[in-house]
């Protein structure tokens, strides 16, 4: 393990920057989960914080011959804070150096399990937007392997004028295409009705502006139909698609904590166990995952759960390297040049 300030350090070939700072067990679990993914994975990670405590995390792990280096910080943002204005008050804080190592060159690629508008405030400041996006989206599969369809936005925006939904799907079908490989990817708007016409003044003008591009949409769903194959990237704002999210998370956790008692007499204590858990996971494949992406700006970023362990943390750094293999930034720029 080698420990150097953010500069006079030859680039890596390729390397994940992990702000260590962010997150509800930072920075222990960070640490460990990008340890993880050097050793496993081989990855070369840039664990960025302050030097202290990242010092004494390392200590824990045996880091020798990996590629394992330390990026001093100075500060954390937190989910309480305003981001625009905590980077004004904490220029050097993590997620914003994190995200200079990637504008540099350092990085190719930078995780953050901390707050999520302060990572979409650091990226678009310091990375910027792709041409022709108007606000970064939090989007991917979460209710994989129930459902493989793409929802974008999950929750970065809460009031999207319909033009901001079109640059949605367009980024979604990216992320189709190189992630999940689907060659023609069917776009349907999430509304209260499948039929034309129908939803609020949002969703009718969206509708529109989505039918007239040259995007493979299919029209209008409701929320039952992610189940039944009906499109392979679903638009709608992050208010809507951050309730989706949290209920589906909700309802397995409750759904997990019931089966001890509904199956008691028919299952093993320790298979009981196994079903919670794999129906924990079912409803929360973005934890599961370890994270995803944040769409829209020019860099790769990923963005998870706050409270992710340190095997969900390595996850999310192969995600950040798997994005980086497939070019996902550039195939979100094809996409929205081609609308």
């Amino acid at each position: 393990m080698t420990t150097t300030a953010s500069t006079n350090t030859p680039a890596q070939p390729f390397a994940v920057a992990v702000d260590v700072m962010g997150g509800d067990y930072a920075p222990e679990e960070l640490v460990a989960g990008a340890v993880q993914a050097a050793r496993q994975h081989g990855i070369a990670v840039l664990l960025v914080g302050d030097t202290a405590a990242v010092k004494a995390e390392l200590s824990k792990h045996p880091t020798d011959g990996l590629p394992v280096t330390l990026v001093p910080s100075q500060g954390v943002i937190l989910e309480t804070d305003h981001p625009a204005l905590a980077m004004r008050e904490k220029p050097r804080a993590s997620v914003v150096e994190a995200a200079k190592l990637v504008r540099t060159g350092r990085a190719q690629a930078m995780v953050s399990l901390g707050s999520t508008g302060a990572a979409m405030a650091t990226a678009t400041l310091v990375l910027g937007l792709l041409e022709g996006v108007e606000r970064p989206a939090v989007g991917g599969p979460f209710l994989a392997p129930l459902s493989n369809a793409v929802l974008v936005d999950l929750g970065s925006n809460v009031d999207c004028r319909p033009a901001q939904l079109l640059g949605f799907a367009a980024i979604g079908v990216a992320f189709a295409r190189s992630i999940q490989g689907v060659d023609n990817p069917r776009v349907a708007l999430l509304s209260v009705g499948a039929e034309e016409g129908k939803g609020n003044r949002q969703a009718k003008e969206a509708f529109s502006l989505l039918k007239a591009s040259k995007l493979n949409f299919v029209g209008n769903i409701e929320g039952g139909d992610f189940f039944l194959d009906r499109a392979d990237v679903v638009v709608c704002d992050g208010f809507v698609g951050n309730v989706i999210l949290k209920f589906a998370e909700g309802l397995g956790v409750a759904i997990a904590h019931q089966l001890p008692m509904l199956l008691a007499g028919y299952l093993s204590s320790e298979a009981m166990k196994k079903v919670s858990r794999d129906l924990s996971a079912l409803t929360n494949a973005v934890e599961a995952a370890g994270g995803g992406p944040l769409f829209g700006v020019n860099g790769v970023v990923i963005v998870g759960h706050g409270r992710s362990r340190a095997a969900t943390v390595a996850d999310a750094i192969r995600m950040a390297k798997r994005a980086v293999d497939v070019k996902l930034v550039e195939a979100m720029r094809r996409e929205m040049a081609a609308l």
